[in-house]
């Protein structure tokens, strides 16, 4: 269960990315029965202020010893430099080496390089740093095109925005839909843009400016049950098939079909967290028509079946 983050900030941090941490997982939500985390801000140099290139100067109340039990250790976004504090590095050694969760926010992910926590494994960054952190920790497998990478007890996400997606992400594997769709309300952000998406999508967000797509995707969310086709969404959108296409991946990100499967699968978490309907019913509210199909698409999306997934989650 997730229950303690500590966040270790370093000077010259990105003001930003912090924020991105601490409005998800530092932020009192027990008025929306949501318990609070535990939430460690430390630094090497505890009660010292630290630079910012703003001019801000932050105080961190913890030291790094404060990183020892923390179930997430987050990770923001600091100027990229030679050598990162060797109390941080080790650190971040001991918290993967017992298990905990490590998430990093854009250039937080050379903090996790320096630490040797990336090799072998693939990881994302801001596109702009992407070379970057590729020729410095050649042993990593560094994809731009993605907004985050889940690698079980290690995340690594791009910049600014899909820090909120990987976050989102996060306390929506370890805590449920629910509870990740009432944060991002809070936030007043979509609940979940998938990993997969590429960086370079023409908008940096998920709301679409696009009138008609705005209108289309929500038609969509509202009819998830009935059936649709890339040629009757075109349709709809008065638009060939090609152009429909093309400019649905320009405003989203993804394709059509995939972006209302990952919608599909989240609806399908919800009802498996908040009813106790049949998986065929599930099933057919969530458009998948059968138990077969959704358990198909649920594996691939989330790593669990349905059944499973409901044992975890399910509220009492």
């Amino acid at each position: 269960m997730l229950k303690s983050v500590a966040v270790p900030i370093i000077d010259d941090f990105a003001m930003f990315e912090f924020g991105v941490i601490c409005e998800v997982f530092g932020l009192d939500r027990s008025y929306a029965d949501i318990p609070p985390f535990d939430f460690r801000v430390c630094s090497t140099q505890p009660g010292e202020t630290i630079s910012h290139d703003t001019g801000v100067r932050l105080i961190a109340p913890y030291g790094l010893d404060a990183m020892e039990d923390a179930d997430l250790i987050a990770v923001p976004a600091a100027t990229i430099r030679d050598h990162y504090p060797d109390e941080l590095l080790d650190g971040l050694r001991r918290a993967h080496d017992r298990g905990a969760i490590l998430l990093s926010v854009c250039s937080g992910a050379f903090a996790l390089g320096a630490a040797g926590l990336l090799d072998g494994r693939e990881c994302t960054t801001h596109w702009r740093h992407a070379e970057a952190l590729q020729q410095r920790f050649p042993l990593t497998r560094v994809n731009a095109d993605v907004l985050f990478i889940d690698d079980g007890t290690i995340i690594t996400s791009a910049g600014t925005s899909a820090g909120i997606d990987a976050c989102l992400h996060l306390v929506r594997r370890e805590l449920g839909s629910a509870i990740a769709n009432t944060i991002a309300r809070n936030m007043v952000v979509p609940p979940q843009r998938d990993g997969g998406q590429r960086q370079y999508i023409e908008k940096p967000v998920s709301d679409c400016e696009d009138d008609t797509f705005s209108e289309l995707l929500e038609h969509l969310t509202d009819t998830l049950d009935e059936s649709h086709t890339v040629s009757g969404l075109a349709a709809r959108a008065h638009m060939s098939t090609r152009s429909f296409s093309r400019r649905f991946v320009a405003e989203t990100g993804v394709p059509p079909m995939q972006w209302l499967t990952t919608q599909r699968v989240l609806h399908a978490r919800l009802l498996l967290e908040t009813t106790d309907l049949a998986i065929d019913e599930v099933a057919r509210r969530s458009g998948f028509g059968s138990a077969t199909l959704l358990r198909h698409h649920f594996d691939a999306e989330v790593g669990v079946p349905p059944t499973r997934y409901r044992a975890a989650f399910a509220q009492r």
